[in-house]
């Protein structure tokens, strides 16, 4: 009978969990059961095989989706942007959430997740040889500015990635992560599905629009949350600037110095009272207009990761990140 009261229970839980998702709303393209936290990790592709009895829920050590009805009460004067969140990546709590199951196109903060495979399966100091399908990016993009022939060390690459937001740097990592661009593809793919970024589609490495290339500000902390626990990433990301010393295809040395986009690191913004930053990822297309991942820290020593998706300008960007920080930091002010 307590078995049987305990299935019960169990069942009880997940049809309240799966109504309260369903129940999100969204202006952008809507995700459906968009996540089930009683899926496994094997359910997720986290692992080819696990012996029976031995699979962990897709939904430890992670903040899980929670009701957007109240997001305007917590932060009424968001303006502007189409999806937000703030996690408490110290307690796995979602202290903000607002339209964080929609889909929106990433932009450059695509990026996170390039790097995130280049730090886990990518020889940092091995030196690359860039090749010339960097050539051809369309007008505008943001470049490290590379050259067919240079010489550099993937660590480098991967500043040349963060800082100035490099486009020609995200194919040259690929191509020496993968081989080609459509390798590294497939493992963005496979290694979001694998993190349970169920809901997002990878079609460039980085982050230039396309249709299908799409995420969500939930599926980012995911990949992001992911990416944070490898000191090489967050040294990345923390970095105000960078200067890099290498060589071009004559062999001449070639010194560059590349800064971060991050208005917070450059000092042009100013945080929240309360709230440390110690470094994002930025993204602007026409499409996915302004978009910004965040690592900070709450006055009381939580780690957060907050997500602005779709504003309408860089200042409304910053303007709606400050917002729901500032809903999180007096949650946790609230709650100590």
């Amino acid at each position: 009978m307590k078995c049987i009261n305990k299935l019960k229970k169990k069942a009880l839980v997940f049809l309240l969990i799966s109504v309260f998702i369903l129940s999100l709303t969204g202006c952008g393209q809507k995700v459906s059961n968009a996540y089930n936290v009683y899926d496994s990790s094997d359910e997720y592709g986290l692992t080819d095989s696990v012996p029976s009895g031995s699979v962990s829920a897709f939904s430890a050590n992670l903040a899980l989706p929670t009701s957007e009805d109240s997001a305007a009460d917590l932060a009424p004067d968001i303006a502007t942007c189409s999806a937000a969140a703030v996690f408490d990546v110290t307690q796995n709590k979602t202290l903000y959430g607002y339209h964080m199951l929609d889909q929106v196109y990433p932009a450059s903060t695509t990026k996170i997740l390039t790097a995130l495979l280049a730090v886990k399966y990518g020889k940092l100091d091995q030196d690359v040889t860039v090749g010339s399908d960097i050539l051809g990016l369309e007008s505008g993009s943001s470049v490290a500015n590379l050259q067919p022939g240079d010489v550099i060390s993937l660590r480098q690459l991967l500043y040349g990635l963060m800082l100035p937001s490099g486009n020609d740097a995200a194919i040259a990592i690929a191509d020496a992560v993968s081989g080609s661009t459509d390798k590294f593809v497939e493992l963005m793919n496979k290694e979001a599905t694998a993190l349970g970024a169920t809901h997002s589609h990878f079609v460039t490495v980085n982050g230039l629009h396309d249709d299908n290339h799409y995420t969500t500000a939930y599926d980012m902390y995911l990949i992001f949350s992911a990416a944070i626990k490898y000191d090489d990433f967050v040294q990345l990301i923390s970095s105000t600037a960078f200067n890099a010393f290498y060589r071009n295809a004559a062999g001449a040395p070639v010194q560059q110095t590349w800064n971060n986009s991050c208005l917070y690191l450059k000092g042009n913004k100013k945080a929240p009272d309360g709230i440390t930053i110690v470094g994002g990822k930025t993204g602007t297309t026409g499409q996915a207009k302004h978009c910004l991942v965040l690592l900070s820290t709450a006055s009381n020593g939580d780690q957060l990761v907050s997500v602005v998706y779709k504003a309408e300008s860089t200042y409304f960007l910053y303007q709606d990140m400050n917002e729901i920080l500032t809903a999180a930091q007096n949650q946790l002010i609230k709650n100590s």
